[in-house]
């Protein structure tokens, strides 16, 4: 019988492993090795790119939609505006789920140093009814009824408008030799989104 008509021997099968397995550690090795700055700006990159493909969709689709920021949770989501007036996630689309940043990173929402909830200008009464939009009231009708989503702090409308603002991304580790690292997103009334950093300091 031929080498080439007979089967692996047991010998040639475990060197395959082993080298199927220093290649393996070698690809977790490189994934683990990126630093807290590089995992960072990972995040940062996935913010800008979703944040843009949220507005196109507002615009294209004609629909009012929102960035609601959990600074609790750590996670961000996207909304859109129903019939009724009330704020709900955008369903049949994975891409502007709620998305949470993983523990090590931290982010903080500024609206031109105001509180959002004062600012008269984040709000065009001639798109959105405001009355109903910003309701604070969590009224169920029936058993089954979920309670209103709050509304999100930055609108991106339909017009291609989108409320001016500044989201900072932050890495500050405690039990680690590597220094902080900061990054900020801004966006002025439209389109596109700048990034800024990385930062030594906010």
């Amino acid at each position: 019988m031929t080498r080439s008509q007979r089967g692996f021997t047991l010998l040639e099968v475990m060197l395959v492993l082993v080298i199927m397995g220093l290649l393996a550690g070698t690809v977790v090795f490189n994934i683990s090795g990126q630093s807290g700055q590089d995992r960072l700006k990972q995040q940062v990159q996935r913010f800008q790119v979703v944040f843009s493909m949220a507005s196109d969709y507002a615009v294209l689709n004609q629909q009012q939609l929102g960035l609601y920021v959990d600074e609790d949770k750590n996670q961000y989501s996207f909304v859109v505006l129903d019939e009724e007036q009330n704020w709900q996630l955008i369903s049949g689309d994975k891409t502007f789920e709620a998305h949470a940043l993983p523990d090590e990173f931290s982010f903080e929402l500024e609206l031109n140093d105001l509180p959002w909830d004062t600012d008269e200008s984040l709000f065009n009464e001639s798109s959105i009814d405001a009355e109903l939009s910003f309701s604070d009231d969590e009224i169920s009708i029936g058993d089954e009824e979920e309670k209103k989503l709050p509304p999100p702090q930055v609108f991106l409308l339909s017009s291609g408008d989108i409320t001016p603002f500044s989201l900072a991304f932050s890495f500050e580790p405690d039990f680690s030799s590597e220094p902080a690292s900061y990054f900020r997103v801004n966006v002025q009334d439209s389109l596109p989104v700048t990034v800024e950093g990385p930062l030594e300091n906010l």
